[in-house]
């Protein structure tokens, strides 16, 4: 009962939402291509279930794809900086500078280097999306550690690679999962992006642009809903690992509590 309660505000206002939008366009006639019904985008959706649901998984392949070379090497250039000081002075300015390239610049130049139709592109726009949220975050993870933790370590006479294992990485757990989950979303949207600038029929960025040249914008609305279960599942995902890896944390015995 407590989750019911916890959850049906919200479910109510999205019900709300939806009555309300398709009520809305009925009464003032508001043109489909401006903004569809939501009746006529769940018609777009079960007609094109299919093709959606291979564009969903295709786009999530690269996503995930993504999120896991940007993520491999945020964690090692987090480990090498928050380890050495002249990693630090080396490193950070270029992942600063990864952070400020604008990935509509970007996403054409990675089609150009690894092809317009190879999902390896657009991993490597979302790996370039996600790298500084979860290197940034790991680093804080890694350097702000209790003092006195620092200092039982050193009274046991233990080594830099066992205060690290076994104070800095359990430290810094919650930091990264924080950034894994924020990156989560991001890494569905670079995707998408760069699948605007060309790439298989099969994938959400695509079938998006093409169902709106063609002014067929409730086909277009079913895959941005598709896109959005996407990053929600991809999120709940992350969310559930978070709870397995770290069932000491506040964050995992909070959610547990509702």
């Amino acid at each position: 009962m407590s989750r019911i309660r916890y959850y049906a505000p919200a479910a109510t206002l999205f019900v709300a939402v939806l009555v309300t939008w398709e009520l809305l366009v009925s009464v003032l006639g508001i043109q489909q291509f401006l903004l569809p019904r939501p009746s006529a985008i769940a018609a777009a959706f079960v007609d094109h279930l299919d093709e959606l649901a291979t564009a969903g998984r295709n786009t999530l392949i690269e996503a995930v794809g993504g999120l896991a070379i940007g993520g491999v090497a945020a964690l090692a250039v987090a480990g090498a900086t928050a380890r050495w000081t002249t990693a630090s002075r080396t490193l950070l300015p270029f992942a600063i500078a990864a952070n400020s390239v604008p990935i509509i610049a970007f996403a054409p130049i990675m089609n150009n280097w690894f092809g317009v139709l190879n999902p390896l592109s657009k991993m490597m726009v979302v790996a370039v999306l996600v790298f500084f949220p979860v290197m940034i975050n790991t680093v804080r993870g890694l350097t702000l550690v209790e003092p006195g933790s620092l200092e039982l370590m050193r009274s046991y006479a233990a080594d830099e690679l066992a205060v690290f294992l076994k104070v800095r990485i359990p430290n810094a757990l919650p930091y990264i999962f924080t950034a894994l989950r924020v990156s989560a979303t991001l890494s569905l949207i670079g995707a998408i992006v760069a699948e605007y600038f060309g790439g298989a029929r099969s994938v959400l960025g695509q079938f998006i642009i093409t169902e709106a040249a063609f002014f067929r914008f409730a086909n277009a609305w079913a895959a941005i809903i598709v896109a959005s279960a996407a990053s929600i599942a991809f999120f709940l995902i992350i969310l559930a690992l978070e709870r397995v890896a770290l069932p000491w944390h506040a964050s995992a015995r909070a959610t547990d509590a509702l």
